[in-house]
């Protein structure tokens, strides 16, 4: 059995509003101190965009279907790229200026582990 679906172009602006407009509501419910995560697992799919990007470019047959694949790896590599580096800044934002962070020699299990015996 060969299956084929068709959509057409009202449809598939439905789904796309429909996409946008739930990741609208989604997005506005996060809290702030879930905005680094979640740009973190922003970063994971746009990397899944890179991949299919990448085998739509392998797998092209006309030149049209070659522009999409470049322009999917190349703004997926971008939003990637963005989506690391805002979250660097927002992590960097909780770090003391001017001080590195310091380490214990040992863990804190570790240390007091030591001092029992």
């Amino acid at each position: 059995m060969d299956f084929q679906i068709t959509i057409t172009g009202f449809v598939a602006l439905y789904i796309f509003m429909l996409a946008a407009f739930s990741g609208w509501v989604i997005i506005g419910h996060v809290p702030a101190i879930l905005h680094t995560p979640l740009m973190s697992g922003s970063n994971f799919v746009h990397g899944i965009v890179v991949v299919g990007g990448l085998f739509a470019l392998i797998n092209a047959s006309s030149v049209q279907e070659q522009a999409i694949g470049f322009f999917a790896v190349l703004l997926g590599a971008g939003n990637v790229a963005g989506g690391y580096a805002v979250t660097d800044r927002m992590l960097a934002m909780f770090q003391v200026s001017g001080h590195k962070p310091k380490h214990p020699k040992h863990s804190p299990a570790q240390a007091h582990y030591s001092q029992k015996s």
